[in-house]
């Protein structure tokens, strides 16, 4: 987080957090203000790393690498024909969804013609 460089107490922060700084300040419905007095900042520093962040002279290391593979293919197979069981299902249940309504309409129309006789 932050080094204590001299007896001055002058700060140092790592660039990860200037960088997560940054990142939550980003966020819908959030004030620089609000983080910083959050963190214990002053709001013009995350000003500062922002404006840093957007010149590029301020990013975060990249340390974690994701590495994406494609499924093999029996998998896909059987993603494949699962998904359309159930698409079919999905389908048969809005077939019964509709009837249901259907009938729920035909009795409250039944009641409201005998209460009206």
């Amino acid at each position: 987080m932050a080094k204590i460089k001299s007896k001055e107490r002058v700060l140092e922060y790592s660039k990860e957090f200037k960088v997560m700084v940054v990142k939550l300040t980003h966020l819908d419905n959030v004030q620089i203000k609000q983080i910083s007095e959050c963190m214990g900042l002053h709001p013009l520093m995350v000003s500062r790393w922002r404006k840093e962040v957007r010149d590029g002279k301020l990013f975060s290391d990249a340390t974690r690498r994701v590495q994406m593979t494609l499924k093999a293919p029996s998998d896909l197979k059987k993603t494949t024909s699962k998904t359309k069981q159930l698409e079919a299902e999905i389908k048969k249940l809005k077939k019964e969804n509709n009837l249901l309504k259907k009938w729920q309409r035909y009795l409250t129309e039944a009641r409201q013609n005998d209460s009206n006789s």
